[in-house]
């Protein structure tokens, strides 16, 4: 995946908002998108919905004509963007229960707020907490490593390190999915092993990293069939991610370790014996390791999939890394401290997992605009490349066939969001350059959606609203 320079300097935030190419950035089945074929109203109120699963086309996005934002551009009023806003805002495909805030992007502040401190459920619009809190704790530019070591008695040990995107073949250093490859880990192995006079091994698999359960008891066990989410894992490939149609597979790490097994062999090395699934034991030598891209376009490609099993990971990852146990509950409780500790104010936040897919979870919209006003300001850099990464409006990721017909086409490539839709409950959470070129942050849930319009009808709707927003100077 190629990030795409460019696009808008954010002021005195110094922060630059790229582009990213939509190679590799492909819509997930998700707690998103249900199918228009299939009636809202035959699901349960807050069950996943999917999307069709279309590929987004590689292309290069350069700065939409007319977006680059300014500090001398002018602000909205709250007057005028209140009343620009409310026949959108009364749409009845939203149903009764809708909160928004829209915000200054550049300054934080609070330009218009409808019910924005009331608790609603925000669906895989959580990721963005997840994100907000994740990213700064482990550092933007981590990077996930895979190692071989090799034991006392003989045996290769497979390490996890936390990368769920690892490529079968070798390396591809451009990309996010696939940044490391099995084959070159297999390589790098064989010639250490060979160096080491070895040619015949038997095969280890360590998966004591972060380690915790792989299935959240808050899920259906349904979903697993239904591609709705993988296996949580520490290890596994990225054509192993659930996709449309394509179930995760039940044992990504051991997918991971049957590949290098294979590879070691093309390069010469006999690997003999049942795979060992234990830690590596006390004098262990390293073998060879490759490195996921950066932890910040890591989760880029989780907001962009909104790939639950991956935000499930990468927070498991940085609580266990500060002292908490691995467990699904246990990391929601870190998310939660951790913005605690960064100053969020999390009144009404009640998580409960990280990706948004469990019911349970209650987030005000206003703490989603907090998180990413935190990002368009330049407060936390983690946090700005998070929102920088987002899924652009009729181009790429879970946005990439909305906004794409009709009135909201005019937010295409301008509007950067992270999606967010259960059963009953639609949200946007991002930003937008509006007419007359000031960046806005803005989020809306509304989680009672009618049955009669269902996800279609709502997603029409939040559309209609955000492209409202892109174009009305409101002054």
């Amino acid at each position: 995946m190629t990030l795409i320079a460019g696009a808008a300097t954010l002021g005195v935030a110094v922060a630059t908002y790229g582009v990213l190419d939509a190679h590799d950035r492909v819509p997930g089945i998700l707690t998103i998108d249900r199918d228009p074929s299939t009636p809202g109203a035959t699901a349960a109120a807050g069950a996943p919905v999917t999307s069709d699963g279309a590929p987004v086309p590689r292309v290069t996005v350069p700065t939409p004509a007319g977006s680059a934002t300014s500090t001398a551009a002018p602000a909205p009023a709250a007057g005028a963007l209140r009343g620009a806003l409310a026949p959108a805002l009364a749409d009845p495909r939203l149903g009764p229960s809708v909160g928004l805030t829209v915000r200054d992007g550049m300054t934080g502040a609070h330009l218009l707020d409808v019910a924005a401190d009331q608790p609603r459920t925000p669906a895989s619009t959580t990721k963005l907490l997840t994100a907000a809190a994740v990213v700064p704790a482990l550092g933007p530019e981590t990077r996930l490593v895979t190692s071989t070591v090799l034991a006392p008695d003989g045996r290769v040990v497979l390490r996890a390190g936390g990368d769920m995107m690892l490529a079968r073949g070798p390396s591809r250093p451009g990309e996010v999915q696939g940044h490391a490859g099995v084959a070159t880990l297999a390589a790098q192995t064989a010639a250490a092993l060979r160096s080491a006079g070895r040619t015949t091994v038997t095969l280890g698999l360590d998966l004591s990293h972060a380690a915790g359960p792989d299935y959240a008891p808050t899920w259906d066990r349904a979903y697993l069939g239904e591609a709705i989410v993988g296996k949580v894992a520490m290890l596994g490939l990225a054509d192993g991610l659930v996709a449309p149609g394509a179930p995760a597979p039940a044992d990504p790490a051991g997918e991971v370790a049957a590949v290098l097994r294979t590879e070691l062999g093309r390069a010469g090395i006999s690997v003999r014996g049942d795979l060992v699934r234990s830690a590596a034991p006390a004098g262990s030598r390293a073998l060879a390791s490759v490195s996921s891209a950066p932890v910040a376009d890591v989760m880029a490609v989780a907001l962009a999939r909104s790939d639950n099993a991956v935000t499930e990971s990468l927070a498991r990852q940085a609580a266990t890394r500060a002292g908490a146990s691995g467990g699904f509950a246990a990391a929601a409780r870190w998310v939660q401290g951790e913005l605690a500790r960064r100053g969020y104010d999390l009144t009404g936040v009640r998580l409960a997992d990280t990706s948004g897919l469990s019911a349970g979870t209650t987030v005000p919209a206003r703490l989603v605009g907090d998180v990413l006003v935190a990002g368009t300001s330049g407060r936390d850099p983690g946090m700005a490349r998070v929102v920088e990464d987002l899924p652009v409006a009729g181009l790429s990721g879970t946005l990439a066939g909305r906004y794409v017909a009709g009135a909201s086409a005019a937010g295409a490539g301008v509007v950067r969001a992270k999606t967010g839709t259960l059963t009953g409950i639609s949200s946007l959470g991002g930003t937008v350059v509006d007419a007359d070129g000031r960046l806005l942050a803005f989020a809306v849930l509304a989680d009672d959606v009618p049955a009669a319009g269902g996800t279609e009808g709502a997603r029409a709707a939040l559309d209609a609203l955000v492209t409202r927003l892109a174009t009305c100077g409101c002054r």
